[in-house]
Formats: structure tokens, sequence, C-alpha cells
């Protein structure tokens, strides 16, 4: 075995305990990527005119939509797993023991951030891309579960970093040594999703690219790194057509969707995007606080001299409130 193989954790490590609950690894580091990319979509939107917090508002319909969604396509796409004589139906819901498939969560979480945008008045694209790279770092720190897990590994390898698997693991090949290392497929693709964020960032901003057209970016980029990783896993349960498995055929798909996004939305939307919010629809209109003047008259405090709506629009109660004690009224912002 090489010195310069990876092992696996130690068991012990994929739960513990507090009181009656038990906490799975697994699951805190999909929490943990979810967190991570919220906070860093928030910034993104925010600082492209968003009101701050308003990715909560999609990210409580994205969110479980994309749970509920990774789940079912995962149990979908690995019948025999989960539909034999004698099995336990209840194990189809139980996501702590792994198979969360990313292809699954991005239906589901359309789904759900279509919801949350129209909620929240925000435009999807300018959402999708905003999450483009937080989503690529949200799957990277949740590979860490699967490697915590022992799961997510390839073909055997001779490679120095090899991945160790102890011989009673489930996906384990028939016939193999005890001590085959086998190719780190979730290390790959951490590095993968790390090197497209840096790609990602680097084109959004050398070429200013908004309307979706990062996102497709990241169907693309994903696409083709996760078909290759599965082309050469260990996933002896996945079903598939014509020999090749279900996440191959979603990766093309991917990479197909990706490129007929960018292309249609590069002839639709050529310039910069104008705002991130639906036509319409913008920020929510703060009230305005009113404190007493020299004379006793309310008057507008100093912040909101800048215009107390949100939206960048006078209200008839705005302006007469700002009116100085002339008489004359205050200038309509444009």
């Amino acid at each position: 075995m090489s010195p310069l193989s990876i092992p696996s954790p130690d068991p012990v490590f994929q739960s513990f305990s507090i009181g009656p609950l038990t906490i799975h690894t697994y699951a805190l580091c999909i929490l943990a990527g979810i967190i991570v990319a919220m906070f860093w979509v928030n910034r993104r939107l925010t600082q492209r005119g968003g009101e701050p917090g308003v990715v909560v508002d999609i990210v409580l319909w994205a969110v479980p939509l994309g749970i509920i969604g990774a789940r079912f396509y995962h149990v979908f796409t690995h019948l025999g797993d989960y539909f034999y004589p004698g099995a336990n139906l209840l194990d189809v819901f139980a996501i702590w023991d792994g198979g969360n498939a990313l292809y699954g969560s991005l239906i589901g979480g359309a789904i759900g951030a279509w919801i949350g945008c129209r909620m929240s008045g925000i435009r999807l694209w300018s959402f999708a891309d905003a999450l483009a790279p937080a989503m690529l770092l949200a799957q990277a720190i949740g590979r860490l579960g699967n490697y915590v897990n022992h799961e997510l590994f390839g073909l055997p390898t001779t490679l120095p970093w090899g991945l160790e698997i102890e011989s009673d693991n489930a996906k384990f090949p028939a016939g193999l040594a005890d001590g085959t290392l086998f190719h780190p497929l979730f290390l790959y693709e951490i590095i993968w999703n790390v090197v497209g964020i840096a790609l990602l960032l680097l084109l959004e901003r050398r070429f200013a690219l908004r309307w979706g057209k990062l996102f497709a970016l990241y169907l693309i980029w994903y696409g083709l790194g996760r078909s290759w990783l599965e082309a050469i896993r260990i996933d002896p349960t996945s079903d598939g057509f014509l020999g090749i498995p279900a996440n191959v055929w979603a990766s093309f798909v991917a990479i197909a969707l990706g490129i007929v996004l960018f292309a249609v939305q590069s002839r639709r939307h050529p310039g910069l995007e104008n705002s991130v919010y639906r036509p319409g629809r913008g920020p929510r209109v703060v009230e305005p606080r009113k404190k007493k003047g020299k004379g006793g008259e309310d008057a507008v405090t100093a912040d909101e001299g800048e215009g107390s709506s949100e939206s960048g629009v006078w209200t008839d109660e705005e302006l007469a409130a700002a009116a100085p004690a002339s008489g004359s009224a205050a200038p309509a912002k444009d």
C-alpha cells in the first residue's frame, strides 16, 4: 500500500449522539454547504441591488424541494436497493445514510427557486447567476460527507493517492484483494469544483455574465466533470440506459442545457442586466421615521434625506414631510 494513499475515516466519525438524537456527519456536511452557499448568494445578490436577506425567502422553498428531489432521484435510479422482497420501504427516506443525487437537487431546487423568486420579486436568472459559484462550493463541502461515509470512489488504481476502502464495504468489487486502492472521486470532484469556482468568477468579471449565462457555464462545467467521474465510478446498483449509468446521461443533459441556455440568453439579452428584480418589483419600502423639528413640526431624519423609500420614489407623504417651513416642496427623485 502506498505511503501517500488516502485512508478512509474511522466509521465512528459517521455519526454521534446528543441525548436521544443521532447526528450524522454526512447530514452536517450537506447542511454546512447549504449555509455557506446561502451567505455567499446573499452577498452577491446584495451587491447587485437586492435587498439584504432576500435570499432567505428563496432558500426556504429551494432547499426543502432540492433535498426531496435529490433523494427521490437517487431512489428512482437505484430501484433495486429499495424495492425488493422484504425491503424496508422506510429506507427510501433515510437520507442520512447517503444517497442524495445532485441532479435531483437541481430539479427540485429549480422548482423551489422559481416559487421563491416569484414571491420575492427576484429574477430567476439573477438568482441562478448569483448561485452558480456558490453551488460548486456547497457541492465541494458536501463531498466531505461522502468521504466520511466511505462512498463515491472509482475504479481500482495504482496511483499513490488511491483511496483505501475496507473489503467488507457493500460496493467493494468481488474478487479484488484486500488493500486494493481506488480513485478518490470525492476528492477529484472537490478539486474540479474549486477550479470551477475560480473559472466562473474570472469569466464573470471579464465578460459581466448575467441573465443566466453564468449559470449556463456552471451546468457545462459541472456536467463535463461529472460525466467523467461517473464513467469510472463503482456504483453497481445504479440503473441506466444502454449500459450507461443514469448520472452520465444526466451529465450529458446538463451540458446540452447549458449550451442552449447560454446561446438563447446571449441572443435575447446581449446587454447588461439593469436590475435583479422583475419589472414592477423592487426592495421592500421602508417606512420613514419622523422626529420633531425645532418648531415642533415633523421632519425627515438625516438618513431619509436620501429618500426614505428604498424603491427610489418619493410618496406624497414624504414630500409633505420633507417640505421646508417656507412651504416650498422638495423635488421628486428621478
